[in-house]
């Protein structure tokens, strides 16, 4: 078995310092192109690895950002994470992704694994934690951010899209669009999105004298939406509404589904049907589907910064709540008022 390179063997077949190969092998350390080239150029002839290990325990860094997921099902999630993942990594951070289910209860339970694995930071995507956890955080001098929700725990930074704007600017475009029986399909209850969008929504209808003409609760499952939408919309139950804002695409695309191929109505001639998130199917000619627009792209350089300003300047961070402006993308699944703007 041949001996490990060590960092003086390359220092010496490059011809310059320790400190300069560590510094070349630092993620945003600074060293000239000349010093570059001869460090890579060693380390290639010996077939040297710096001991990524080693070096964080020598800084007291580990370079890792626990990354916790709810679930993937929605589109939402896999570009958002990808570009998380990215913008980590260009920082020179390696990212772990934990897989945790809010309705499960184990948050907790993977929140004290992703702990023992000593990360530098925690980013939570559509997950909450509860009070205790927080405090443990913040104690050990692990800063959190939460991605797409929001808790009201102090000094826990959250971004999210301003859901309740969006949920108030689908109000006013269904009844601008001259629709009376406009009803909602929610997601998880749990979830401060959903909340936030409903909450804004139903009282933007309550403002102008509206009632909402009829709910269920999908719970961002497409199961559990497909049988909404049947139960809102089967004969059985009298008249139908005329207009539906669904809490996420994810959800709108199976409600769409069942409303043209199982009840047989046409959409928006029988219904206008608005989501949120607009996910790349919203664009696709099987849903061309009304939806309010997450920015995935700011909402993930918000994030990154959030995190990155706890990490370097803890003692003058002040983790805040960023809502990133949403805007209504117009296409073929809702009947658009005459002179609507166009946004986004």
């Amino acid at each position: 078995m041949s001996e490990k390179v060590t960092i003086l063997q390359v220092a010496e077949r490059a011809g310059v310092s320790q400190s300069a190969v560590s510094r070349f092998f630092t993620p945003g350390a600074s060293v000239s192109k000349k010093t570059a080239d001869k460090v890579r150029l060693a380390a290639e002839d010996l077939g040297y690895r710096p001991n990524v290990l080693a070096r964080a325990m020598a800084s007291g860094r580990s370079r890792i950002i626990g990354l916790v997921v709810a679930y993937l099902e929605n589109y939402f999630y896999p570009e958002a994470l990808e570009k998380l993942s990215t913008a980590l990594q260009a920082k020179g951070y390696h990212v772990l992704v934990f897989m945790a289910s809010q309705t499960a209860g184990n948050i907790d339970q993977v929140m004290e694994e992703i702990l023992d694995h000593q990360v530098d930071g925690i980013i939570l995507a559509s997950v909450a934690m509860s009070s205790d956890i927080s405090a443990r955080c913040q104690q050990l001098g692990v800063p959190v951010v939460l991605f797409n929700r929001a808790q009201d725990i102090e000094g826990i930074a959250a971004v999210t899209s301003d859901n309740r704007a969006g949920g108030r600017r689908v109000a006013e475009f269904l009844m601008a669009g001259g629709h009376q029986r406009i009803a909602y399909i929610a997601g998880w209850e749990g979830a401060s999105t959903q909340r936030d969008r409903e909450a804004a929504f139903r009282e933007t209808l309550s403002g102008a004298g509206r009632d909402l003409f009829a709910r269920a609760v999908g719970n961002f499952s497409v199961e559990q939406a497909e049988q909404a939408a049947r139960d809102m919309f089967s004969v059985a139950s009298g008249e139908r509404p005329d207009a539906v804002f669904v809490a996420n695409d994810h959800m709108a695309f199976a409600v769409m589904d069942v409303l043209r191929f199982e009840l047989g109505l046409r959409i928006p001639e029988d219904v206008s049907v608005v989501g949120y998130d607009d996910v790349p199917p919203a664009a696709w000619r099987a849903y061309n589907l009304t939806t309010i627009r997450q920015r995935a792209n700011l909402m993930v350089a918000e994030t990154v910064r959030a995190m990155f300003e706890q990490i370097d300047t803890p003692d003058t961070a002040s983790p805040c709540h960023v809502q990133i402006e949403a805007p209504l993308i117009l296409r073929g699944s809702a009947r658009i008022p005459d002179d609507w703007p166009t946004e986004g």
